[in-house]
Formats: structure tokens, C-alpha cells, sequence
């Protein structure tokens, strides 16, 4: 969920950027509705000059705060819905986003607002699911360090294998899961994989690791130490 001001562009896409351009166009509220389908399915996206994507080496967030000039390459984006929730005023309104892996919701308001012919920018965004976890699952900073140091801190611990239910899940042997554990490849058995796929594994119910699927064997890429 997140806020859009309209009538502004920034250099960082949000409220925490200069402002480098103004209009004094203002979208309505059926303006918004319309223009909404446009960014639904596969779409190409450009991420905002200030983001962690790296060009060259470096992110572009380095490269931006010390002023130099720099292109980002556009890429492909699966908007899963794109919603006006709420049409505050001619300046401002609230919508909801659902995407896959890589989004950006300040470029998707910037560019709101360029096919609106107004500008636009992030007013606030707030973060309610990613992959399997949501917001009521969510508990303040300081509930956890004020248990960090009880037993009861252990409440709060999410087994592992709810992080990795949106990727394919492959099992292996004792002694398969010892060379996996030691970052070797290993045979596995993942009826659903395919050569180059992301996949996890676990032995007796355990997880070991993620990595790539590659024609019968798996390469770990991050070991758990779970047993």
C-alpha cells in the first residue's frame, strides 16, 4: 500500500528527494481508474536512480549521490494487480500493489504520473506481505530486543521452510546431505525440477540448503546449520 502525490517529481521518486519538476495538472479520480490496466501483467520498469541496483560494479545510489551521469536499464515486471484504494484529494491518492521478485514502487508512482501527464512521487509505502509472510505475523523492534536475551524470544522464530515455500523443494540422503552440508554437489530426488532451477533441500525433514537443480544433482548455494 502506498500514497501518491501528485504534481511532483523527484530525484529519488519519494518524499525524501529534491523536487525537480512541478505541474500544475491534477488527475481525477476516474483519470487514475483508466490508466490503472496499463500497469497490470508483464510490464517494463526502469528502477529509480537512487536503488541498489549496480551498474558497472557500483549501485546506483553512489553513482547518484555523487552526481555522476548514468543510464538504468528498463526490465520486465509481473504486476499481479494494481488498485486505487483511495482518492484522497486532486493532489494525492492511496493505491495497492502486488508484483514479483524486483519491483519498485517509486518507479511505479513516477511513472503514474507521467502517463497522468502530472508527475508523481512516493508520499509513504508500507510493506504488507513478501512471498509467505505478512504483516500479522510482524512484531515491533522493540518487543524483540526487549526478549532477545529470554527464552521466550523463541516464540517469535519462524521455522525456516515457510521462507522458502515459493521455490521447489527437493529431499536427499544421509549421505548426500553431508557433501551438500559441506558445499559439495549431491544427488537429489525433485520430480518438479529443471536443469537451472532454484531449489531447497532437506534431509529427514530438515532443511540443508538452497541452490541450482543441474540434471539429477544439486549445488548448494547457501548452507543451513540446522543439524
Amino acid at each position: 500500500t502506498f500514497e501518491v502525490k501528485w504534481g511532483e517529481a523527484t530525484d529519488s521518486d519519494d518524499s525524501d528527494g529534491k523536487i525537480i519538476k512541478t505541474s500544475q495538472m491534477r488527475p481525477s479520480e476516474q483519470d487514475i481508474i483508466a490508466i490503472l490496466p496499463r500497469f497490470r501483467g508483464e510490464i517494463k520498469q526502469t528502477p529509480p536512480f537512487f536503488s541498489a541496483v549496480k551498474i558497472n560494479g557500483r549501485r546506483a545510489y553512489e553513482l547518484a549521490r555523487s552526481g555522476e551521469d548514468f543510464d538504468i536499464a528498463s526490465r520486465s515486471l509481473f504486476v499481479s494487480s494494481l488498485k486505487l484504494e483511495k482518492y484522497i484529494s486532486e493532489n494525492s491518492a492511496i493505491l495497492s500493489l502486488e508484483c514479483g521478485k524486483g519491483g519498485y514502487v517509486r518507479s511505479i508512482a513516477r511513472d503514474l504520473g507521467l502517463e497522468l501527464g502530472c508527475y508523481g512521487h512516493v508520499k509513504w509505502l508500507r510493506r504488507i506481505a513478501s512471498g509467505s509472510f505478512n504483516l500479522s505475523m510482524a512484531h515491533s523492534l522493540d518487543t524483540i530486543l526487549k526478549l532477545n536475551k529470554t527464552s521466550a524470544v523463541n516464540n517469535f522464530i519462524l521455522p525456516v521452510e515457510l521462507g522458502l515455500s515459493t521455490i521447489k523443494h527437493g529431499t536427499c540422503t544421509s549421505t548426500a546431505a553431508e557433501k551438500i552440508k559441506n558445499g559439495n554437489s549431491a544427488p537429489i530426488l525433485c520430480k518438479e525440477a529443471r536443469t537451472g532451477d532454484e531449489i531447497w533441500v532437506s534431509y529427514s525433514e530438515i532443511p540443508i540448503a538452497i541452490g541450482k537443480y543441474e540434471a539429477g544433482a544439486f549445488l548448494p548455494k547457501k548452507v543451513f546449520n540446522l543439524i
